[in-house]
């Protein structure tokens, strides 16, 4: 069986799936396209794609309902495309579960370094067998849920561990305020801001060097919040 990575794209301009099959071909990934949303579901389901490259502009069903409706039958994560680089595309499309996005006009190239960031951070960093996020000078051992400082443990509260497991889990990615929001305390928070602004300082006094200037937890003003993945220490990294 091979072990390339397969990557399912999804677009309705034949022009744009032809050259991401030659140009991720080239890069070492397998290809399998779609140029409509039924067809992207039914090939999800069959072939269980490792990535999904999702134009948001479909016919008939739109790519944002296409993503929605592949969450019920892969947790392969989606990068998708759009001609609109707008604040309102990106935070829905987060808000939604993609994992990155790419605007068009894009280079195949950038695409293919988008795809390996995203299975890089999917996969995420091991060692010992383990799920270690290195940050700064921090240690975030998800598996053993817990964290170092210069190897000296922080202690957590319940809710500060499972904000920053948000974080971590998706280190280099931007997670939107209402998704976590709702993914730690409840779908009844979705809307609240300011609550999360607190927790956030609360994580920050604890793990960042100066917490007025935040180096590893980071602001996306008006989205969200990303944990700062050019930290990794570079050992770690997967090519």
């Amino acid at each position: 069986m091979s072990t390339q990575p397969l990557v399912l794209a999804v677009d309705d301009e034949p022009g744009i799936l032809r050259l991401l099959r030659q140009e991720l071909g080239h890069q070492g990934f397998r290809v399998i396209t779609a140029d409509n949303g039924e067809e992207a579901l039914h090939l999800a389901e069959e072939h269980r794609p490792d990535i999904i490259v999702l134009d948001i502009l479909l016919p008939g069903m739109s790519g944002l309902e296409v993503m929605r409706r592949l969450r019920e039958v892969t947790d392969a994560p989606v990068i998708l495309l759009t001609a609109r680089d707008t604040d309102s595309d990106k935070v829905r499309g987060l808000e939604m579960g993609a994992d990155d996005y790419v605007v068009k006009p894009f280079s195949p190239e950038e695409v293919a370094a988008r795809i390996r960031a995203v299975l890089r951070r999917s996969s995420g960093p091991r060692l010992g067998g383990r799920r270690l996020v290195l940050a700064g000078n921090l240690e975030i051992d998800l598996d053993r849920r817990l964290v170092l400082r210069r190897g000296q443990m922080v202690p957590l509260t319940r809710t500060e561990w499972l904000l920053l497991q948000q974080l971590a889990t998706h280190a280099g990615r931007v997670l939107t305020n209402s998704e976590l929001l709702s993914k730690v305390w409840g779908p009844e928070y979705r809307d609240d801001v300011q609550y999360l602004r607190v927790w956030v300082s609360r994580l920050r006094r604890k793990l960042e060097e100066n917490p007025a200037e935040p180096a590893i937890i980071k602001t996306m003003p008006g989205i969200g919040y990303m944990l700062d993945a050019e930290a990794l220490r570079s050992d770690q990294r997967y090519d």
